[in-house]
């Protein structure tokens, strides 16, 4: 990682900044782990243009500083997002979740991964609506929801139903479903606001970011339209102050910040990607840093806390060997960032 005024940032001696992992396959999903056992264990998902797409749990051994693979599973198509369950105590079923034609609930055990429950809202037709993007609520592990090509939000609640066995089995069930947007929807994420279970965004090909509550999803508010119409592919919240959301266009090279209290205009706008933008994610611990990656090879980090001055350099930069079209913040650990571009995972001390 370097700073953005071209010196290099000083690298402990005594421990390594990067690991690198390479799959077998072209990476596109990704996500950290937050149970205190497993420090730094991830998920990815293949890309791979038929149905025998796969996800692979990879954990780092520190004493060898190499990742070990833990295990790998079928999934018919690509997945387009993979959660761990929001569980930073380590006391629920140990359930990773993945977006695809379906929304699949997976329980990693020791030695063997099973699918838990698939969800589907569909019932009535043999097609199903693939599903762009879903997220895990973090105060409330019972609550997912789930973004559709086909205009849909869907809210879904799951339950840890009668014990077979030894153990728990789950299920789920459609707590609301709403047209959100009048294209597909491309992305929905939890608001940590008013307790940080009832309100959400979404971002869509009609290029608004609109906010729904819950409690009343009879009606939502359009925080922003982009000026030119362009579709918003991703949206994240600030995981500090629930005041702020970033989103970016599609083949856009610039993230805009936005705030809730002043909406339709972006409160500041980072434009030093060179190529379009594919992934952004806020610091867990950090409500003024923000990370953002792109085709042009980079991981940018911005400090926001000169608002509503304009941002004009990132703090932080570090160059990957190809397009970063993933990036996450560990939640449980803020020292440290993974990326992903091509067949390759790594994750950076930052």
């Amino acid at each position: 990682i370097s700073t953005s005024e071209g010196k290099s940032a000083s690298m402990a001696s005594k421990r390594k900044e990067i690991y690198k992992y390479t799959a077998p396959w072209t990476v596109y999903s990704m996500n950290w782990s937050i149970r205190p056992d497993k420090r730094f264990r991830l998920a990815l998902g293949s890309f791979v243009e038929d149905y025998n797409n796969k996800v692979q749990i990879v954990s780092l051994d520190e004493e060898k500083a190499d990742f070990t693979t833990c295990a790998t599973f079928e999934h018919p198509y690509p997945t387009t997002k993979l959660i761990w369950i929001p569980d930073s105590k380590g006391v629920l079923p140990d359930l990773l979740a993945s977006a695809g034609d379906y929304l699949r609930i997976w329980r990693i055990g020791e030695s063997e991964t099973k699918l838990e429950t698939l969800l589907n809202n569909n019932k009535s037709s043999d097609y199903c609506a693939p599903l762009t993007s879903f997220d895990w609520n973090e105060v409330d592990p019972n609550l997912l929801g789930t973004s559709s090509i086909d205009t849909t939000c869907t809210i879904w609640g799951l339950e840890t139903g009668q014990v077979v066995g030894r153990t728990n089995v789950i299920s789920g069930h459609v707590k609301s479903q709403l047209i959100a947007h009048d294209k597909e929807v491309y992305d929905i994420a939890f608001s940590r606001a008013g307790g940080g279970r009832d309100l959400f965004a979404s971002v869509g090909a009609d290029g608004s970011v609109r906010m729904f509550d819950l409690r009343h999803l009879e009606h939502s508010t359009i925080i922003y339209e982009d000026p030119h119409h362009r579709a918003l592919l991703r949206l994240a919240w600030n995981k500090q102050d629930p005041n702020y959301l970033s989103t970016f266009a599609m083949d856009a090279c610039d993230v805009i910040i936005l705030d809730v209290r002043v909406p339709c205009m972006p409160v500041a706008q980072l434009n030093n990607h060179r190529a379009p933008v594919n992934s952004i994610a806020w610091a867990p611990h950090s409500s003024c840093h923000v990370c953002t990656a792109a085709d042009d090879h980079q991981a940018l980090i911005w400090d926001i806390q000169q608002m509503p001055r304009p941002i004009e350099d990132p703090i932080l930069a570090y160059t990957a060997e190809s397009e970063i079209n993933q990036i996450q913040w560990a939640s449980t650990q803020p020292d440290w960032i993974a990326i992903c571009y091509h067949k390759n995972l790594e994750i950076l001390r930052v």
